[in-house]
């Protein structure tokens, strides 16, 4: 993957650093053969799942949205968005498998393409997660109430949304020029690679800020808003009438399980992210035994980020009673356009049923409706 390939270079460390210079205190060279068999064999898996995963979950969020036709809240339109953006996320991972499995034979524009995507969507994903908090918290401002209305509420209406989708897009586009710019392929340890080149100017400070402002935006900030937000939300329910408990702890045993799931799959990605970062500035790491050791966990870490792609649409928009209705009436549709095509063409439509069941052709058929 795009930040796990650009470590997998065998390269030279210092250990034992002295004035009195002997054979000892010369570079020692790092081979990594084995972080690169165990990416070889672990990538391609675990971005296969995700791949075929995502892509059914947010596949269907798109198509119900996509046939309904009309968004009706903010929130539909940022899980549209938020579908979309995960599904250009996973279409990167056939290319990031191949490349850990047997390197990268696609060209240097399509190793441009594909890393930044991957960051631009990767960025816009958790982006829109964070809207998404803001949009229910005012929602349930708006429904108790609350007449003083921020410019940051007023941002968050049907007017508005497309303003706030695009600065999303914009902003997630904004931190993928980076990869766009420096990806390169070179050749290394037998194979050609995809990896982002960094200028020796930017090869320590500069490359350690974009690093640090992809973890704040792309993680700090939305954990923030999410926590805030869905802390008030929660706050909130406690004032819900006694009959109202069983739906009180309902809803904020969802809350908690966004939350939770956010936290679990994005915090050690980051966590190492920051601290290779800080290793690129101060040199924190200079054994090769903790060197192979982080690029492992960097790999693992990063796949399990990734699986968030996948939960998106469980957590937010199959638990979502305005996506259920929206599915709820797509498949009412399809049933009455199964009956409707049944009463114009019966002889078809008997014949069709006597060839798959011969023994039992005098059953009724049975249409699939809610």
């Amino acid at each position: 993957m795009k930040m796990e390939v650009s470590e997998e270079f065998d390269y030279y460390y210092h250990e034992n650093i002295s004035f009195n210079f002997s054979y000892e205190d010369y570079p020692a060279l790092c081979r990594k053969g084995d972080i690169r068999s165990f990416a070889g064999v672990f990538l391609p898996i675990m971005y296969t799942v995700c791949l075929v995963v995502g892509v059914a979950g947010n596949a269907l969020v798109v198509a119900i949205y996509a046939y309904h036709k009309r968004l009706k809240t903010m929130t539909d339109t940022f899980l549209t968005h938020l579908a979309v953006a995960d599904l250009l996320l996973l279409f990167t991972l056939p290319f990031w498998a191949a490349d850990a499995a047997r390197g990268w034979d696609l060209g240097e524009v399509v190793c441009k393409i594909v890393s930044a995507c991957y960051t631009v969507n990767f960025t816009c994903c958790m982006l829109l997660l964070a809207c998404i908090s803001l949009d229910r918290y005012f929602a349930l401002a708006r429904a108790q109430g609350n007449d003083q209305r921020g410019r940051l509420e007023r941002m968050f209406s049907r007017r508005h949304c497309w303003k706030v989708c695009l600065v999303v897009w914009m902003t997630a586009v904004f931190l993928g020029l980076p990869d766009l710019i420096l990806s390169e392929v070179r050749w290394s340890s037998g194979r050609s690679i995809c990896l982002a080149v960094y200028p020796p100017s930017m090869a320590g400070g500069g490359k350690a800020a974009l690093e640090m402002v992809e973890v704040m935006l792309g993680f700090l900030l939305p954990l923030i808003i999410m926590m805030i937000c869905y802390c008030r939300v929660g706050w909130a329910l406690k004032d819900l009438p006694v009959e109202s408990r069983g739906k009180k702890w309902k809803a904020l045993r969802v809350l908690l399980i966004v939350v939770g799931v956010f936290v679990v799959t994005q915090l050690p990605y980051n966590v190492l992210k920051a601290y290779r970062a800080m290793d690129s500035v101060y040199i924190l790491v200079t054994h090769c035994g903790t060197s192979k050791v982080l690029d492992q966990a960097a790999q693992v870490t990063e796949s399990l980020a990734l699986t968030h792609c996948c939960l998106n649409p469980i957590l937010y928009a199959f638990m979502g009673s305005s996506f259920r209705q929206h599915m709820m009436k797509v498949a009412k549709k399809i049933g009455e356009r199964r009956r409707k095509r049944r009463k114009e063409n019966p002889e078809v439509e008997e014949g069709v049923e006597m060839s798959f069941n011969s023994h039992s052709a005098s059953q009724e058929t049975n249409t699939f409706s809610i």
